[in-house]
């Protein structure tokens, strides 16, 4: 078994693109959470405690714009309805995990469930401490990133048009990461016809949920064939 300091050393490896976009984008959050006037301790009670990337951009607008409970709780779940599929296909990886269950399933990000889908070691206690520990790195880059950007945001006017738009380049650099590690680009492509087709048929506003569902039933259908070639490969 390895020395806890080892596998720590081991999790800050495999975080450090997340921690160069999370730190950069919490930087984002913090300066854009202070233009709209609410202060630092807000925007660390919100990496803290909400810890939702893109839906902490539109709780920003929510709190603005005075919203009522049941519009923000529909707004979190078209916003965070991915997160219900990252859970399922962690279903097997979390069953044995513990006491740190709760979390784990609360700190399921985007890139921290790349990470996890990506990590090569093999199940075991190791494996239980290493995912827990990369949970918590990547949520530190973004408690870190967003407290600064919160700072230097009342100390500099620093223009916010726009800066919601990084969490969209974060996704296209995860994506193409993937991309270079597969040896197989079926899944990849597959994703892309499929949210394509979902977006033509549903329009801008409405194609996320569709596609999310789409996406798993095709990979849920094809998950022998998908792993079997990725084994070739």
């Amino acid at each position: 078994m390895k020395e806890k300091r080892h596998l720590l050393r081991e999790a800050f490896v495999h975080t450090i693109p997340v921690m160069t976009g999370y730190l950069f984008l919490g930087f984002a959050f913090g300066v854009f959470l202070e233009s709209k006037g609410y202060g630092w301790p807000w925007a660390l009670l919100m990496s803290v405690f909400i810890y939702a990337g893109s839906m902490q951009f539109v709780t920003v607008d929510l709190l603005a714009g005075a919203a009522s409970l049941i519009g923000a709780a529909i707004m979190t779940l078209m916003v965070n309805a991915r997160h219900l599929f990252y859970g399922i296909a962690m279903l097997d990886e979390f069953r044995e995990i513990g006491r740190k269950k709760p979390y784990m399933i609360f700190s399921l990000t985007d890139e921290t469930f790349s990470l996890f889908c990506a990590l090569k070691e093999p199940p075991g206690p190791d494996r239980k401490r290493l995912l827990l520990y990369i949970a918590l790195l990547d949520q530190l880059y973004w408690v870190l990133g967003s407290v600064v950007g919160s700072v230097f945001g009342s100390i500099w006017h620093i223009p916010s048009e726009g800066i919601d738009f990084v969490m969209t380049a974060l996704f296209t650099v995860i994506f193409l990461d993937r991309w270079k590690a597969e040896t197989d680009h079926t899944a990849s492509i597959l994703g892309i016809v499929i949210s394509v087709l979902c977006l033509l048929v549903f329009g801008p506003s409405g194609f996320v949920i569709p596609a999310m569902l789409s996406i798993t039933a095709v990979f849920l259908l094809l998950r022998g064939r998908l792993e079997k070639r990725e084994g070739v490969q």
